[in-house]
């Protein structure tokens, strides 16, 4: 029998590599990448963990060896905000959840929402004035907050969208702090943190029920996501979930069906507006495709440029920067064997910027996501959404919304730098724009405001 290699070790000291972890996680992400390549094993505190770089491996812990695998610790300590929802949960109970969450999620279902996504997207732009500084990412989070309630949930979230996305905003940095701490306190314990958490906790829980038991008197079946919750039954005894269950998958969907993408349409537009001539080939494709209507799905097909853009946005700052499993037992991993309860984090930033996969990695390049492009893409080289079986079942949503909401603005406003300086991510749960995006909206002409307002009414 041929021994199996040994991982390349991290050199650092008793507590490893939690601080640079903890303080500068997407740096700490790319030095490992560039010292060690594919692999390298090290320590975060007492936690033994590998760092994968490669696409080979990615896709082995994602994909073909997935079931020797469960979500990381990290992961589990966000319990407290997303409960035992879709993406924290395991086995069967995972494998149970996300089927009967999964035709909520289907094309033929997403597509059905394209309206509410344009309608949503038009009306936010119809409160820009022409010359102003917007924070684009607050307004990104807004209309994302929204589309997500009424699509998921058939909810009127925006009038809530600011104190809501406060509060995910608390509870995020909560999340990732606790994540990265040597010696994570209980939620219980009334530090002050702890406490602003609970508040923040609080605040989501009260909106999230409230939706619940208005569902629950109405009885109305509107068709989306939280009537199928509402009406699923236990296949063995025909109990309904509970109020707590629905709440957990609603948190959960309410989280990642908003918050990515806000994410993903904020870099967006900080990249095109730190590019001309890339945004004035999109805006050619939507003035040519749309003519000055509003998007529908029937329009996707002739705007294909806005759709390579916002998939190279994804691969620029990917929303989920990095993943992490453990080992249940041990597991190779191409030459190498994982001890049991082994954490392996997939560096999904770095795969995404290394040249070997990616030429010239940190130049915005949308026709790299031309169909003859995206075929000479390394498998599981690009994942945005993550891969194998949890792969993120919002996956087409998440890209439908992105391609509307982006057609829909730029034939209406060009966001317009203000400042020569960058914008730095900020890795908390995703990848934020640290600070914000502020951009100066510049508007291409009025669009037919009644028009906007019908649709939204019918929406």
């Amino acid at each position: 029998m041929i021994a199996a290699a040994k991982i390349p070790e991290v050199p650092g000291f008793a507590i490893g590599q939690l601080l640079e972890f903890r303080n500068h996680r997407l740096a700490w992400q790319m030095r490992l990448q560039s010292e060690f390549g594919d692999i390298c094993r090290l320590h975060l505190g007492p936690i033994p963990a590998v760092l994968v770089s490669s696409a080979e491996y990615a896709q082995s812990v994602l994909g073909e060896n997935a079931h020797h695998f469960i979500k990381s610790r990290g992961l589990r300590l966000t319990r407290p905000l997303l409960g035992d929802g879709l993406l924290t949960s395991e086995h069967e109970f995972h494998r149970h959840q996300r089927k009967l969450i999964s035709p909520g999620f289907e094309h033929r279902r997403v597509s059905t929402y394209g309206d509410v996504m344009a309608s949503y997207a038009e009306a936010a732009d119809a409160a820009w004035k022409d010359g102003e500084t917007i924070d684009v990412s607050a307004a990104m989070m807004k209309l994302t907050l929204a589309i997500a309630g009424k699509t998921m949930f058939n909810a009127d979230l925006e009038r809530e969208a600011v104190e809501l996305g406060g509060a995910l905003t608390i509870a995020n940095r909560y999340t990732i702090e606790k994540i990265t701490s040597l010696l994570p306190l209980p939620l219980g314990w009334p530090t002050p943190r702890n406490l602003r958490a609970r508040k923040a906790i609080a605040r989501l829980n009260q909106t999230v029920y409230r939706v619940i038991a208005e569902r629950r008197a109405s009885g109305a079946d509107p068709g989306d996501i939280l009537s199928m919750l509402l009406a699923a039954e236990d296949e063995s005894s025909g109990s309904k979930m509970s109020d707590g269950e629905v709440r957990d998958e609603v948190m959960t969907l309410f989280l990642a069906g908003h918050e990515t993408t806000a994410n993903a349409l904020s870099w967006t537009f900080y990249l095109l507006s730190r590019n001309d001539a890339v945004s004035a080939r999109l805006r050619a494709e939507v003035d040519a495709a749309l003519g000055g209507r509003t998007p529908t799905m029937q329009d996707l097909p002739r705007m294909p440029y806005a759709l390579q853009i916002f998939k190279e946005a994804l691969r620029l700052y990917p929303p989920g920067y990095i993943v992490g499993r453990e080992s249940l037992r041990e597991v190779g991993l191409g030459p190498y064997r994982l001890p049991p309860k082994t954490t392996v984090f997939i560096n999904i930033y770095g795969m995404h910027h290394r040249a070997e996969y990616f030429p010239d990695p940190e130049k915005f390049d949308p026709d790299r996501f031309t169909p003859e492009g995206e075929k000479q893409i390394a498998r599981s080289s690009y994942i945005p959404f993550g891969g194998g079986p949890r792969i993120c079942i919002g996956n087409q949503f998440a890209l439908i919304e992105g391609h509307i909401v982006l057609a829909a603005l730029a034939q209406r406003v060009i966001f317009e730098a203000t400042s020569s300086a960058e914008v730095e991510p900020e890795p908390l749960i995703t990848l934020r724009p640290r600070g914000g995006v502020a951009l100066r909206v510049r508007r291409r002409g009025q669009a037919p405001l009644a028009a906007q307002s019908a649709r939204l009414e019918s929406a």
